[in-house]
């Protein structure tokens, strides 16, 4: 492992983390040096599998249940996870809730849920673990967002906004930040399978130039080069098959 790649020593805290692209970054994480936080809504049996999976790398890891539905249980993420590990170096927004409704059943009660979860949660972290990014003057902030922005995806526009949303949040923090060693990125899958893709039918392989779904550890690969260079920040990396080009 080349140092350019190394993250030895840095604790990265990734939501979501219990399977699928989550799962995948903190692993792929921890394989090039870094101590994890990983995540779920509860206590589960992937939550302890993905922990056990980490720890025999060698690595310090913890691993916390937090519903991000709550702003306060957000914060307390935040709070626990430095207490475990120490301070958040490296911070991966993924935890997403993605419910594919027609528009004309949609609610605002759904429309809530999807920001709280999608986008809140993700400012109420992002804000929490800052302060010590920019006094240490090293930081990362990945965001997953989705090609639902570009193209309005299959789920619905409740899941395309707050996804949209993430980029104005990327952008926000990048431009302010850039001076001071914090990075700000975002990682935009389409149709890689994880749950999300096995459950809906109206996707198919054929949607996409590429022929076949993405992997999750093809996304976590950018997620590596993200947590690694310093010199790319306010991007937002498509990892689509050729879905949307841009």
């Amino acid at each position: 492992m080349s140092n350019e790649l190394d993250l030895s020593g840095r604790v990265a805290l990734v939501t979501g983390s219990t399977r699928g692209i989550g799962r995948a970054i903190a692993v792929a994480l921890a394989a090039h040096g870094a101590d994890l936080v990983v995540h779920g809504r509860g206590r589960s049996a992937n939550l302890a599998d993905v922990e056990r999976e980490i720890a025999a790398m060698g690595r310090r890891v913890a691993s916390i249940a937090a519903d991000l539905a709550s702003e306060a249980d957000a914060a307390r993420l935040a709070r626990d996870a430095a207490g475990a590990l120490g301070p958040i170096d490296i911070l991966v927004n993924n935890a997403a809730i993605a419910t594919p409704t027609p528009i004309d059943q949609l609610t605002l009660e759904e429309w809530h849920a999807h920001l709280a979860v999608n986008l809140t949660a993700a400012f109420v972290l992002t804000q929490a673990v800052l302060p010590g990014m920019r006094e240490r003057r090293w930081g990362r902030i990945i965001n997953l967002s989705s090609t639902s922005v570009q193209n309005g995806g299959s789920i619905g526009p409740h899941y395309a906004a707050t996804k949209g949303g993430l980029l104005g949040l990327t952008r926000g923090y990048a431009s302010r930040l850039a001076a001071e060693g914090v990075t700000v990125n975002a990682i935009a899958p389409g149709l890689v399978y994880t749950d999300m893709i096995a459950h809906n039918p109206k996707v198919t392989p054929g949607l996409l130039p590429v022929g076949r779904f993405g992997r999750p550890e093809e996304v976590s690969q950018v997620a590596v080069l993200l947590a690694t260079n310093g010199y790319i920040t306010g991007q937002h990396y498509n990892v689509n098959g050729g879905w949307y080009m841009s």
